[in-house]
């Protein structure tokens, strides 16, 4: 399966072992959440989901063990409506955004309670394509080109500040992203 992920991140998921994998999962879906979070905040009845969306990428920084339920998180998360098939499809700017946050959280929980580098590689091309997409809406925009760095980052070894780094990156895209929505 061709992937955005360069393959020196995906063979250093592969070599990496399970924390790896948890560091490398955790970083994605921090730097994504922000397009969920704050793109559905205020929307009304889903108050439990932002809850367990906060929640879920809290604990995937927890990279020293699996999340022991890990399946259920994700069955729990499989049921929301950004996952949920429509004949529409998804056409408006917030609600794209948004799916590529939850399905990032998706294959990070899946990934983080397997070990799993597939998922992982899954997981990091969810933000990839997000943030390819992103700047093909915005001219001289660097989003994909930053992930990419990040996500190498994540696998350094030196884990230091990537979660600060992850959190601005973050809450960037969420600026970028909010931008666009019609006023």
């Amino acid at each position: 399966m061709d992937t955005l992920v360069e393959r020196a991140v995906a063979v250093a998921l592969r070599e990496g072992g399970g924390e790896a994998v948890r560091l490398y999962v955790a970083a994605c879906a921090e730097r994504m959440a922000p397009l969920f979070v704050g793109l559905r905040a205020g929307a009304p009845g889903r108050e439990a989901d932002l809850d367990f969306h906060v929640q879920s990428v809290r604990d995937l920084w927890q990279v020293d063990r699996p999340l022991a339920d890990a399946a259920e998180r994700v069955r729990l998360l499989e049921g929301i409506p950004e996952l949920q098939p429509s004949e529409e499809g998804i056409t408006d700017v917030a609600d794209t955004y948004a799916f590529f946050a939850v399905l990032c959280l998706r294959y990070a929980l899946l990934a983080h309670g397997s070990g799993s580098a597939d998922s992982a590689v899954s997981c990091g091309h969810a933000a990839l394509t997000a943030m390819g997409m992103l700047d093909g809406t915005l001219a001289g925009a660097g989003f994909l080109a930053e992930e990419q760095r990040l996500q190498s980052l994540s696998l350094s070894g030196d884990a230091s500040g990537l979660w600060d780094a992850s959190v601005t990156a973050g809450r960037e895209r969420f600026r970028a992203v909010v931008g666009r929505l019609p006023r």
